[in-house]
């Protein structure tokens, strides 16, 4: 299937003003520059009813969390650690506010969005590591966050979605915090970059193969891909973690390995809802309000999301 008309214009748009990188941009500061420079059309944010910003203890100092509340509710709710994608190079707490805003509204939970170490400043396992660490502080400070422990959440989209999956394989490896969902949009699963899609979709689809090939080796930095907590994909045992939600997207070069990533995790005896959508690209999710293919996404995620952690 080809582009769906709505994706093709929007393709056409991202094409015109993202950065080319690893081709004609190397350079992470020069490509920052560049996306301030030519923000993209954003999400109107929802009103919740308090967002506060504070510093949290990390492995390498303090990192910062935005922190979204739903309501002043005084019964725990669902709890919601998000991590925002960006290849762990580009984007931030603003770029994704709007998204955490819609999840902390639809879900009436509280949000924490987690402001992780990115390259090549800091690389791998450095974002992973905040990860982690964020979440535990979460879970240790749940009742003052309003949060449930029992229905702790770990999100995150591309870049988010790895970190997401690497704090769940964490968790259960070093036995906690109890997660109750891992929510993947179109997550980075793999380094190696060699699969189907990567060809299929190398160009034209807004985000490149070239795109995410650079991202890994900003990441990396020369470091091995195949170790499990950068990517997902090469661990050898996917057992014990907690259910998970998967986006993708037909027209993204990660489509094969978030196929296979549910796939294994299925094998494992995860409980994995995988929701591949046609015509679309990678970032679509966070485009409701001129996509009516993602507000479709986004609805049928909080649905799914309302049954399991609501109901």
């Amino acid at each position: 299937m080809t582009l769906h008309p709505q994706a093709a214009k929007l393709v056409e748009a991202i094409n015109l003003r993202f950065p080319k990188l690893g081709t004609e941009v190397h350079d992470a500061a020069v490509a920052r520059a560049i996306l301030a420079a030519n923000p993209a059309t954003p999400l109107p944010g929802r009103e919740v009813f308090r967002v506060t910003e504070q510093f949290i203890p990390g492995v390498a100092g303090d990192i910062r969390v935005r922190v979204y509340q739903s309501s002043d509710s005084s019964e725990p709710g669902v709890g919601v650690v998000f991590f925002h994608g960006g290849g762990f190079v580009i984007c931030s707490l603003d770029t994704h506010d709007a998204l955490c805003r819609e999840l902390a509204a639809e879900l009436n939970a509280t949000v924490v969005s987690v402001d992780y170490r990115m390259a090549p400043e800091h690389r791998f396992p450095a974002a992973a590591q905040d990860a982690y660490a964020a979440t535990c502080w979460v879970a240790a400070h749940a009742a003052e966050l309003g949060m449930d422990t029992a229905r702790l959440v770990v999100a995150g989209d591309s870049a988010g979605g790895n970190l997401a999956a690497v704090v769940a394989l964490t968790a259960r490896d070093k036995g906690g915090p109890a997660l109750a969902y891992q929510v993947l949009i179109y997550p980075m699963t793999d380094a190696h970059c060699d699969s189907d899609s990567y060809r299929d979709n190398a160009l034209g689809y807004a985000v490149t193969a070239d795109h995410l090939k650079w991202y890994w080796s900003q990441y990396l930095g020369g470091q091995d891909g195949n170790d499990p907590l950068a990517s997902p994909l090469q661990s050898a045992d996917l057992s014990g973690l907690p259910p998970a939600y998967i986006i993708a997207a037909e027209h993204c070069p990660l489509l094969s390995e978030d196929r296979a990533y549910a796939q294994r995790l299925e094998r494992a005896g995860t409980e994995v809802t995988y929701v591949e959508y046609p015509g679309m690209f990678h970032g679509f999710f966070t485009l409701p309000h001129i996509l009516d293919t993602a507000k479709e996404a986004n609805t049928a995620c909080y649905r799914h999301l309302n049954g399991v952690l609501n109901d």
